[in-house]
């Protein structure tokens, strides 16, 4: 097994801060060090100095994005935090169906893993509007640093264990038998959500409209204070006004230095 030394653990425990935000405490070397062994081994480096040269002078972005899918956790399931998507139905959609023009309805899941979380709202979305659903533009964006659980979201594939928490008439409208024991999200549903490769650190937020819903969940656990004040003042600056933003209860948003009104556990609202 290739050792890490103080200096290579600082080298890269900063490179992964200053370049997509995960905050590396001391506590990690042994989690940052196993999880990236295969690579080196596979690569022929032995020691984590000639890899992080290797990261910054590669041109391709490959090893960066071997890196990257190593590093982030990517731990969800359908239905996590379930009154998120509770209150999402009941409450955010009854409003944003009323006030929303030209039925431009945008929402962002910013940390989208391997898409249980995106394919839930277009779920209750379908649902939620019926037959008038053709008369919406509500694609869902989804975005992600990591390209292996984008791949795995844009399969939308997924076991009988983890479509276990969704209710019998979802498994029955959007979901399709594909072998013995697996089961694929229905065209319908994938077609409603949009997956990009996305860094939450990068400076500018491209998008030309803004948003009436972002999640942004189970993300900024990972981030010191000063990065997740940074990213919360920019997802501020990209929503509508009157718009929702869910974050993982076990995050917080200090509201000293934001702006969003704190409505109930872990959610919140732009006005």
């Amino acid at each position: 097994m290739v050792t890490i030394t103080n200096k290579e653990f600082a080298q890269m425990s900063g490179y992964i801060k200053a370049n997509y935000g995960i905050y590396l405490k001391d506590e990690k070397r042994t989690l940052l060090t196993g999880r990236l062994q295969n690579i080196l081994a596979q690569a022929g480096f032995n020691n984590f100095t000639d890899y992080f040269s290797y990261i910054v002078a590669d041109k391709t972005g490959n090893a960066v994005i071997a890196l990257v899918d190593q590093i982030t956790t990517n731990h969800t399931f359908f239905m996590r935090e379930s009154d998120h998507f509770y209150y999402f139905r009941d409450t955010v959609l009854p409003y944003l169906g009323k006030i929303v023009k030209n039925h431009d309805l945008r929402i962002w899941c910013a940390a989208s893993s391997s898409g249980e979380e995106p394919y839930t709202l277009a779920m209750i979305v379908d649902e939620f509007f019926g037959k008038e659903k053709l008369y919406w533009d509500s694609k869902i964006l989804a975005t992600d640093i990591s390209s292996k659980v984008l791949n795995i979201a844009k399969e939308g594939v997924y076991n009988k264990d983890r479509i276990s928490p969704l209710p019998a008439t979802w498994k029955m409208n959007y979901l399709k038998k594909v072998g013995a024991d697996n089961y694929q999200i229905t065209e319908k549903i994938k077609k409603e959500v949009i997956y990009r490769k996305f860094n939450l650190m990068d400076t500018v937020f491209p998008f030309k409209k803004k948003f009436h819903v972002i999640f942004c969940r189970n993300v900024m656990i990972y981030f010191d204070n000063d990065t997740k004040e940074s990213l919360i003042n920019k997802l501020y600056d990209c929503m509508e006004n009157g718009g929702f933003l869910f974050i993982g209860h076990a995050e917080s948003i200090n509201r000293d230095t934001s702006d969003f009104k704190y409505i109930q556990p872990a959610v919140y609202r732009k006005e």
